[in-house]
Formats: structure tokens, C-alpha cells, sequence
């Protein structure tokens, strides 16, 4: 059913004067339909007073109450008096705290229309973002705007978060899990097409470390990972997975070789052909920190724990000294005091 439309409600800046007017119409247009937990017919709708970005929005909370899937929804549905956004102490309420008031008014178009218009002026990023706080699906059906480009950027945002989900699931996990079988901690992915192929010389192997790299035939994949932007979706997955030092980029990955030249000295060296690839690093371990840290008290050095062979020690270095006493030079003697100096120094 249509509704009222004082739905359209008002809104005015804080501290101005409200406009009598507006509500003169709106009680006079609304008297014929039935108000928020009100059943008589004679009396006119409640009005509720939302205050975004210092801006009091005056409107019919009927209007929430037909999207009960959204936040406003459910703030003003049946389950009203169980709420925990109570209104301060004027009756307002304080909402979507960090929205400007000029995109929270073009957002309530959707509640009186089902559809966002997005004018001039108004980003998509800041929309989004809107949009996602009040709990209202972001499509191609709700939002229109001129800027179709921002509009399918962050389409293509949402679908690459979906998509990325099932690669993460179907194909990279399971390589991850056989890395962590392992006791590794960490995996480094090359994506390569289904129509690639890897043949290394056993002998003469390439030089680069390869042969650590786990290898995923995926065309899908390799042509998702292939746009800088669902490069950087996927390291937003991988971070709200909670792994960590996340690197996704393209490098170059020897596939077979090439010819092998020969070297002053008989030495042979074998020239690979590689290909531009994607690739995905990631690491688990906990502790990354200290894996890398020195322990200096590993280090083998002459240390209480073994008080047999340090006493031994000492047992050695007395005997040394006791059958091969120190050398004592001549200016030494000349330089010490009277009293450290011996009686045959005085001899001459």
C-alpha cells in the first residue's frame, strides 16, 4: 500500500525554528491512517525526531517499520520497548553518529521509495559506507547515480569479497593445510594457468628458490588476481582470517628450459623461460618475532650448569700458570713502585 505522505517528514538545522507548517500538513494528511501503536483512527501518527550531524529529521517511524530488515527497522519495529537506543532528554534520538546530514537525507529516500537517488555532490564511498551502517542492501536495484563507474567499483568490491571467499575455501586452504602438516608456518602460492606447465632440469634446477613455492593451476584465479583492486580485497580477506604477512603480487616463475650455455671451465648453466604469474604469500606463526631473535643464552660459553667442567677449567688454567709463570718485561719493572718490586731487581 502507498504510504502517507507525511512519511516525507522535515528536517531543519539545530537550534532553528521549527517549521509549524510542515506539521500542520502532516498531522492534516496523516488523521486518515492509523499511527505507531496507536488504534483509533482520529488520531494522528507519532512523529519521532532524529538528530544526525546536528540535524533534526522530523518523520513517521511507519516508514522504518516496512524495511524491518534494516537498522531503523528494527530500532522503531514491534520490539520498541526492548531497544537500547533510548532518546536524550529533549525525546530526540542520536543516530548514525560519524553520517552527515546531507547523505542520512538522501538515504531516506530508500524508506519512502525503496530506491536511493544519489545526486550530485554525494560520493559513493561515503553512500556505501552509509548504507552499510543503517543495515541497507547496496545493488544495482536500490542506488542510482551518474557515476556509474563508483557505482560498479563498489559492486565489483562486493563481488570480489564473495568470489575471493570461495577461492579461499575450495582451492587455497587445502595447500595451506598441507604446508601446516608439515610444520611449516607459512606458504608461498604461485598462480599458474591451466594451460601452463612446469618442466625443470633435475640437474641444473633454477637457481631462485622455486622449488619452496607451492603451485595452483587456476585460470579462474589467476585472471581474479590479475585487477590491483581484487588483489587488495583479497588482502582484506586474508587479514579478517587472521593471517598475517599478507603479500599478493606478480612475479616472474621459471616454467621449462630454454637452452643451457657453457661456461669457461666446463661449468653449464641452463637458461629458463619464465612467465609473469600471480602469486600469494601468507604466514600463521605466532611468534614471527622471536623466530628470527638470537637467544644469546643458546650460545655455547662456560656457564654454571655444568659445575664439574668448569672446575676443571679452573684446575687448568692453574696449572698453566704455575709451570709457565707469566713474562714480566723489563719496563714493567723499571715503572712498578718500590714496595711491588723483588730484591733481586736491585741487584745491579
Amino acid at each position: 500500500m502507498p504510504l502517507p505522505e507525511d512519511s516525507k517528514g522535515s528536517c531543519f538545522q539545530s537550534g532553528a525554528k521549527r517549521n509549524h507548517e510542515a506539521f500542520i500538513v502532516s498531522e492534516r494528511l496523516g488523521s486518515s491512517g492509523v499511527g505507531f501503536g496507536g488504534g483509533a483512527h482520529s488520531h494522528a501518527p507519532e512523529k519521532v525526531t532524529l538528530l544526525v550531524d546536528g540535524t533534526r529529521f522530523v518523520v513517521n517511524p511507519q516508514i522504518f517499520t516496512a524495511h524491518p530488515d534494516t537498522m531503523l527497522g528494527r530500532m522503531f519495529g514491534p520490539g520498541r520497548e526492548y531497544n537500547f537506543t533510548r532518546p536524550n532528554e529533549k525525546g530526540e534520538y542520536e543516530i548514525a553518529e560519524g553520517i552527515s546530514a546531507t547523505v542520512f537525507r538522501t538515504v531516506l529516500d530508500y524508506y519512502k521509495t525503496g530506491v536511493i537517488n544519489c545526486p550530485d555532490g554525494i560520493s559513493i564511498p561515503d553512500l556505501r559506507d552509509t548504507c552499510d551502517y543503517l543495515c541497507i542492501n547496496f545493488d544495482f536495484n536500490t542506488i542510482r547515480c551518474q557515476d556509474l563507474s563508483a557505482l560498479l567499483h563498489e559492486l565489483s568490491n562486493d563481488g570480489a569479497h564473495k568470489q575471493f571467499d570461495h577461492y579461499l575455501e575450495e582451492l587455497i586452504l587445502p595447500i595451506m593445510v598441507g604446508c601446516a602438516k608439515k610444520g611449516e608456518r607459512e606458504c608461498h602460492i604461485v598462480v599458474l594457468t591451466d594451460e601452463d606447465s612446469v618442466d625443470w632440469d633435475e640437474d641444473h634446477p633454477p637457481p631462485m628458490g622455486e622449488e619452496y613455492s607451492q603451485i595452483l593451476y587456476s585460470s579462474k584465479l589467476y585472471r581474479f588476481f590479475k585487477y590491483i583492486e581484487n588483489r587488495d580485497v583479497a588482502k582484506t580477506v586474508l587479514k579478517e582470517r587472521g593471517l598475517k604477512n599478507i603479500r599478493i603480487g606478480i612475479e616472474g616463475y621459471p616454467t621449462c628450459k630454454e637452452k643451457i650455455k657453457r661456461r669457461p671451465g666446463g661449468r653449464s648453466e641452463v637458461i629458463y623461460n619464465y612467465v609473469q604469474r600471480p602469486f600469494v604469500q601468507m604466514s600463521w606463526e605466532k611468534e614471527e618475532g622471536k623466530s628470527r631473535h638470537v637467544d644469546f643464552q643458546c650460545v655455547r660459553s662456560k656457564s654454571l650448569t655444568n659445575l664439574v667442567a668448569a672446575g676443571e677449567d679452573v684446575l687448568e688454567d692453574q696449572e698453566i700458570i704455575m709451570h709457565h709463570p707469566p713474562q714480566v718485561d723489563e719496563l714493567d719493572r723499571l715503572n712498578a713502585p718500590l714496595s711491588q718490586m723483588a730484591p733481586n731487581d736491585f741487584q745491579d
